[in-house]
């Protein structure tokens, strides 16, 4: 039997209510700025301090740093709560950015099962959502998105992955390569999730660290409860021009696991991205957490079949070389611009004939501001986080930069 839960939201995953599954495949979550992905972190709602702030020993930045550096814990299961405020007019919870969300649409013509994790990415890019989530070593995780009617799972066992997507009652299956689970990669390298884990603060927060250098202050900024759990604050401050104002991690106090994370954007307001546990145990999850048997009814659907057919038709999803040979990177530190060529440029007047060309350009003129350099002329799309600059030429500069940022970096490349 399929282990499954009720519908209604509990902090505890039950072995015998009938199947009810929604979830999201990871704590990165890209965002389409006019029709451009551009990958930010999507995460969880403040979460309110329980019983005061903690009166902990003296420590500093550097030794908090080496405490979550040191910290090897692997076992854990626990909630969290995830926010995601972009500032993007008309985007809400729930909803898909580029055509890319899931839902019950799943892919072009109907082919991609709606279970698969990458049909469910962009529902993480806006609003709340509350993620229940358990991990047993680098190679058993399970992650449950509760939704108020549905639940959406991704369970990684082994070389086995499966997700379930309760709304549909579709099933998505696929097995790791070899190489993925020796090395981290392989051909689904970017479609199958290494690690589930990476949708906890612990993850997101060694991303951060792996990248402070002297661009940014990093100070520890009092202590808190979180979870139940004394935790201190640690507070990255990025130097330059950035969109991002701070980045908190609340750390524990105990063993140095990240129990929270805030980004919070230049401009004021509310938290960009934010997301912490409100329930957290460091105990060993029980085997059967990972164990998934696909209910009865299920449509299932096989990677390797989606991958034989993308064969047949020459629709193969991944990459390749000439795709991104345009890529660059300019800058360093918080002040990275990335570079793409668009294959094909852009389908404006300049670029193309007849009314679609011309309706492609109002719409792009619409949704951004018009900007001249040196580069020649294009249109700034504004988030609260992530900046992009699409030239009239099919160029795109994209960071969480400011606009001179990026029209600095156009006219430096080209």
């Amino acid at each position: 039997m399929a282990r499954t839960r009720s519908t209604e939201a509990t902090d505890e995953w039950d072995d015998e209510r009938p199947a009810r599954r929604h979830r999201a495949a990871r704590y990165a979550v890209p965002v389409a700025v006019a029709g451009v992905a551009a990958a930010t972190i999507g995460l969880v709602p403040a979460l309110a301090n329980s019983g005061g702030d903690p009166d902990l020993p003296k420590i500093t930045a550097e030794e908090l740093i080496a405490k979550i550096a040191a910290s090897d814990t692997q076992q854990l299961s626990g909630s969290v709560k995830i926010s995601t405020d972009l500032g993007i007019p008309g985007l809400s919870a729930g909803s898909s950015l580029g055509g890319m969300g899931g839902g019950q649409h799943g892919g072009e013509d109907g082919d991609e099962s709606s279970a698969a994790p990458l049909s469910k990415l962009t529902e993480l890019a806006a609003g709340s959502h509350t993620l229940r989530i358990a991990a047993d070593g680098p190679e058993k995780q399970r992650v449950s998105i509760i939704e108020d009617a549905a639940e959406y799972s991704l369970i990684r066992n082994g070389d086995q992955i499966w997700a379930y997507d309760s709304g549909s009652n579709s099933v998505y299956h696929a097995t790791a390569p070899q190489q993925e689970r020796s090395h981290g990669k392989g051909k689904h390298e970017e479609r199958l999730p290494k690690d589930l884990t990476d949708a906890t603060p612990q993850e997101l927060a060694k991303q951060v660290l792996a990248g402070a250098d002297t661009t940014t202050s990093v100070t520890v900024d009092g202590t808190a409860k979180i979870a139940g759990r004394d935790a201190y604050q640690l507070k990255l401050t990025p130097k330059g021009d950035t969109t991002v104002g701070s980045i908190r991690i609340a750390v524990d106090a105990d063993n140095g696991v990240p129990l929270k994370f805030t980004l919070a954007p230049k401009s004021g307001g509310k938290a960009v991205v934010d997301v912490g546990f409100t329930k957290v145990s460091f105990g060993k999850p029980k085997a059967s957490t990972f164990e998934f048997t696909p209910p009865e009814g299920a449509k299932v659907t096989e990677q390797k079949d989606l991958d034989r057919k993308a064969d047949k038709l020459g629709q193969r999803e991944e990459l390749g070389a000439d795709d991104l040979s345009g890529l660059n990177v300019i800058g360093e530190g918080w002040g990275t611009v990335a570079k793409l060529k668009l294959p094909g440029g852009l389908p404006t007047e300049q670029h193309g004939e007849g009314a679609e060309s011309a309706a492609a350009s109002q719409f792009l003129d619409k949704l951004g501001d018009k900007v001249k350099g040196d580069f020649g002329s294009g249109t700034v799309f504004s988030t609260r986080l992530v900046n992009a600059l699409l030239t009239d030429d099919g160029t795109v500069y994209v960071g969480a930069v400011g606009k001179d940022t990026l029209i600095d970096a156009a006219n430096a490349g080209k």
